[in-house]
C-alpha cells in the first residue's frame, strides 16, 4: 500500500515513494510562495523575509529537494564546480594532493570534476583542460609535479582561472607547493647533526620536479658544510627501485647515513640492507620523505619529512577562489614541511 503524502494549506507534496524527484515548483507550492522566491532562497540571489525563508527551507527539507545543477548554473552563472587535472597515479604524493583539494572544495560546498592523464605531456594536459572547460567549471587546478606537466601550462588557455600544484617556479600561473628543498635540507641537517661525515642520497626520477628539488636541497646542505656530495643513486619511487638502490649503496661504500627521496624507496632499501646484515639504526641512519601512513610501522619506524597535503589542498583552493574574485594572488605559495624523527635515526 502506498504511503500518503503530506499536505499543507491544501497543497499536496509529492510522495516519497513517487518516481518523480521534487521540483522547484513543488517546493514553491508547499511553501506557498512563487518559484522566483524559492530560487532566491536556494541560490542566495536576492532579499527574502526571514519567515518566508524559513517556510522555503522547511519545504526543501520535507520534499528532499535537490537543486538541478544545470538550472542553477543558468540562473546564477556559477556551476560551483571546479576542475582538477590529475596524474593517473597511485603514488602517495599525487593521490594525497588530490584528496587535499577535494577535502577543501567539499568543505566550501564545491564539487570537483577530475580529468586524469596517464602521461603528463603537453597534448594530454591540453586535452584534459579542454574537457574541463566544456564541463563549465569555474576554475581549474592542475597537479603538475612532473616536468612535462609544468611545460604544458605554457599553452593552457587563459579564459578560465587556473592554479598549479607542485609546478616549477617558472610556471606562468600561480603555484602552491610544499617547499621540497627545505624538507631535504632538514633531513640532511638532521643526519649530519648525528655525527655523520657525509650523507648519501637515493633520488627520485630525474623528470620529476619534486625529486630535483629534494636532490638540490640535499646537495646544498652538504656544500654549506664543506662536504663533497657522494654519487646519487636514482630510483623510480617504488620499493623495488629502493631495494636495488640499497644493493648499489652496499657495493659503493657501505654508507652510515642515507636520505631517501620517498618512504617507499626507503622501505626497499632497508630490506636490501637487512639482507646484508646492515640494520638501522645500529649500522646506518635513514631518513625518508612523505610520511606515508605505514612509515611509523616500518622496521624500524622511519624518520621522514611530512607534507601537509590537507593544507596544500586548502591553499590551492583558496588561491583559485581569489583568482575567481580577480584578487591579487602572487605567483608562488610555499608550505613548510616537518621533520618527523623516529627510530631509524636513533642512537647508534
Amino acid at each position: 500500500m502506498a504511503r500518503t503524502s503530506s499536505t499543507e494549506g491544501g497543497r499536496k507534496a509529492p510522495s516519497a515513494q513517487g518516481v518523480r524527484q521534487a521540483s522547484l515548483t513543488d517546493v514553491a507550492e508547499l511553501a506557498g510562495v512563487s518559484h522566483m522566491t524559492v530560487s532566491r532562497v536556494i541560490n542566495g540571489t536576492g532579499p527574502v523575509r526571514p519567515e518566508t525563508r524559513a517556510r522555503v527551507e522547511a519545504a526543501v527539507r520535507e520534499l528532499d529537494y535537490r537543486p538541478n545543477s544545470a538550472a542553477r548554473t543558468l540562473a546564477t552563472g556559477k556551476s560551483e564546480t571546479l576542475g582538477v587535472v590529475a596524474l593517473d597515479s597511485t603514488l602517495y604524493g599525487p593521490a594525497s594532493t588530490l584528496y587535499g583539494i577535494e577535502h577543501a572544495a567539499r568543505e566550501a560546498g564545491y564539487a570537483i570534476t577530475i580529468s586524469s592523464v596517464s602521461r603528463p605531456q603537453r597534448q594530454s594536459i591540453s586535452d584534459a583542460v579542454e574537457y574541463l572547460r566544456r564541463q563549465a567549471v569555474e576554475g581549474i587546478l592542475v597537479i603538475a609535479p612532473h616536468e612535462a606537466a609544468g611545460q604544458a601550462l605554457e599553452f593552457t588557455p587563459r579564459d578560465v582561472p587556473l592554479v598549479a600544484v607542485g609546478a616549477a617556479e617558472s610556471a606562468p600561473v600561480p603555484v602552491v607547493s610544499v617547499d621540497q628543498r627545505d624538507g631535504a635540507r632538514r633531513a640532511t641537517k638532521h643526519l649530519l647533526a648525528l655525527g655523520h661525515r657525509t650523507v648519501w642520497h637515493v633520488a627520485g626520477p630525474a623528470d620529476w620536479l619534486e625529486a630535483r628539488a629534494r636532490e638540490q636541497g640535499w646537495s646544498e646542505t652538504l656544500e654549506a658544510h664543506d662536504i663533497e656530495a657522494p654519487m646519487v643513486v636514482r630510483g623510480d619511487w617504488s620499493p623495488r627501485s629502493g631495494y636495488e638502490a640499497g644493493r648499489t649503496l652496499l657495493t659503493a661504500g657501505r654508507p652510515t647515513a642515507v636520505f631517501v627521496a620517498n618512504d617507499q624507496m626507503a622501505l626497499g632499501m632497508l630490506r636490501a640492507f637487512a639482507e646484508a646484515g646492515v640494520t638501522a639504526p645500529r649500522d646506518v641512519h635513514v631518513v625518508g620523505f612523505d610520511d606515508v601512513p605505514e612509515s611509523a610501522y616500518y622496521s624500524p619506524p622511519l624518520t621522514t619529512v611530512r607534507q601537509d597535503f590537507i593544507e596544500v589542498g586548502r591553499q590551492a583552493f583558496e588561491l583559485l577562489m581569489s583568482r575567481l574574485r580577480n584578487e591579487e594572488t602572487g605567483t608562488r605559495h610555499l608550505i613548510t614541511p616537518e621533520l618527523i624523527v623516529r627510530e631509524s635515526t636513533g642512537p647508534r
